[in-house]
């Protein structure tokens, strides 16, 4: 299960809106691949279909597809959005992660 912030809702609404996609019927794709300066690094994307290996799980109105292969990376994961002058945009707080860069956007187990 992949959880959604408040803010991170409206900010979800907003630039789906903004891209053409609709939050009430469209996905957000939230993925792992290698790469970044911890190993792993996250991605955050927009999508209307869904694949075969996809599992979909629905928190505070957001449609989420995660393949199955970055499922594991992902469980218990807190989507955010910090905004503001030093905000970083979208913010994955994850459990699993042992070691984070400083930027954020990557990871290690």
């Amino acid at each position: 299960m992949i959880q959604v912030s408040e803010t991170a809702k409206q900010q979800v609404i907003n630039l789906m809106s903004e891209g053409g996609f609709d939050a009430a019927k469209d996905y957000v794709r939230v993925g792992v691949k290698s790469g970044g300066c911890s190993g792993l690094s996250y991605e955050l994307d927009f999508d209307n279909k869904m694949g075969e290996t996809d599992k979909v799980f629905e928190d505070n109105d957001v449609r989420i597809i995660v393949e199955k292969k970055s499922f594991l990376y992902l469980v218990g994961t807190v989507l955010e959005y910090s905004g503001g002058l030093n905000g970083k945009g979208f913010v994955f707080n994850n459990p699993n992660a042992q070691r984070t860069c400083g930027c954020g956007e990557s990871f290690s187990l």
